[in-house]
């Protein structure tokens, strides 16, 4: 799927596809500033905050570096039955940012179709999960302190400015869960500077970063955004075999605790000369292709027509949809399901899994087959999903019309 956050990201970094995440750190700025505001504003992400009911750990103020009470920027509403929901206090947090704070929302790819688009096409072409988390930081106040994450990065200024330092790393892949602890910053300072809008950092997970506004003035702000994508180790693959040896009888068997040595070392033979053979079937690969395989369906509504007929659509599978074409059917694998078609869908089924909005009527137009069944079927097995105003505007001029079957 074309998107142009990720052909500005390529552009930027100097890359030609998703293979240089996590291999080191990059610098770079977009050619096209305009897409930030694009992206998104202050003025979206303080409504979004306002119109939700949002809290701790999603959404956070630190001010002086130090994390704030929930109570003392959010407020509770209560409607008049007495239920009491959670919600931003505007007032204090105007008054907040005027001194100086930092708001962050986390996953803003949840609530903001924009950002849920751009996280889509990430993911489709990195082939890993991805969530983006936003930093409003306000007159001069300070960022957080210097750390490492534990999952690789890529940095895009929106607006306004913030100083960065980024080092090297001090512990090769370190994990949120490890076997010690990576607690002692690295000396190397790769890169110190500030970014403006446009610009855009790969950082990988070892590698040390701090960003500040505490050296700028009392006014202005800074509105940058995190994509994190958080690829897999060899310790999950080891989790996923260990999962998958539940269906051999030997790995379900107890342990023999109280048998004789020589009882003891068989059963340890029997269960290494299985696991040899459960390596081999089960290889990296597979695991990889089976982890984008299963990946559960994503939350829409699906009406049914119950509010008029569908007219567009669009894939909203987490991962590419697998399409494989034999003599005889279409196969489609996709959220944990392998759906069947026949050989005249194959070029719908195309269409309409393109990770683009598409019009059904289009479609049957083009391929010469009702689309309208084989939509139904992709959405109540959950990889599409009705194109709604909303969703509809977060693809608007950041996906090329040409590929899109859809209403304007």
């Amino acid at each position: 799927m074309e998107h142009r956050l990720i052909e500005m990201i390529e552009k930027a970094l100097g890359w030609s596809g998703a293979a240089p995440l996590g291999r080191g750190f990059a610098r770079g700025s977009f050619n096209a500033p305009e897409l930030c505001a694009r992206l998104l504003t202050p003025q979206r992400l303080l409504d979004a905050a306002m119109r939700r009911s949002l809290a701790p750990p999603q959404f956070r103020c630190f001010q002086n570096g130090e994390e704030l009470r929930p109570n003392q920027f959010l407020a509770s509403s209560v409607t008049r039955r007495g239920q009491s929901l959670p919600m931003a206090n505007m007032d204090t947090l105007s008054r907040l940012m005027r001194t100086g704070c930092t708001l962050v929302v986390d996953a803003m790819d949840t609530f903001d179709p924009t950002m849920e688009a751009a996280c889509r096409a990430l993911q489709w072409w990195s082939r890993e999960l991805v969530q983006v988390n936003t930093y409003l930081t306000t007159a001069d106040a300070a960022g957080f302190g210097l750390h490492w994450d534990d999952h690789d990065v890529i940095v895009v200024q929106l607006a306004g400015e913030k100083s960065w330092e980024v080092r090297g790393t001090s512990r090769e892949a370190p994990m949120y869960r490890d076997a010690v602890p990576n607690s002692d910053p690295s000396e190397e300072v790769l890169w110190s500077g500030t970014l403006r809008p446009g610009g855009v950092m790969h950082i990988p997970r070892k590698y040390w970063h701090t960003a500040t506004r505490n050296d700028r003035s009392d006014k202005g702000f800074s509105l940058h955004v995190t994509f994190g994508f958080v690829k897999r180790t060899g310790v999950d693959w080891m989790a996923w075999l260990g999962d998958k040896t539940r269906t051999d009888l030997l790995f379900r068997q107890d342990l023999d605790r109280f048998g004789t040595k020589e009882e003891q070392g068989l059963q340890h033979s029997q269960l290494y000369v299985a696991m040899l053979r459960h390596f081999e079937r089960l290889s990296i690969p597979a695991y990889l292709a089976a982890r984008e395989a299963e990946q559960p369906p994503c939350r829409y509504v699906h009406t049914g027509g119950l509010f008029g007929p569908v007219t567009d659509i669009v894939c909203v599978s987490p991962f590419p949809p697998t399409i494989e074409v034999d003599a005889n059917e279409v196969t489609v694998t996709s959220v944990g399901k392998r759906l069947r078609l026949s050989l005249r869908a194959e070029a719908a089924a195309r269409l309409l899994l393109s990770g683009y909005p598409v019009s059904l009527s289009s479609v049957s137009e083009l391929t010469g087959i009702d689309a309208e069944p084989l939509a139904e079927i992709l959405m109540k097995e959950g990889l599409c999903a009705e194109l709604t105003d909303a969703l509809h505007s977060g693809f608007t001029g950041l996906v090329p019309a040409a590929s899109c079957l859809s209403k304007p």
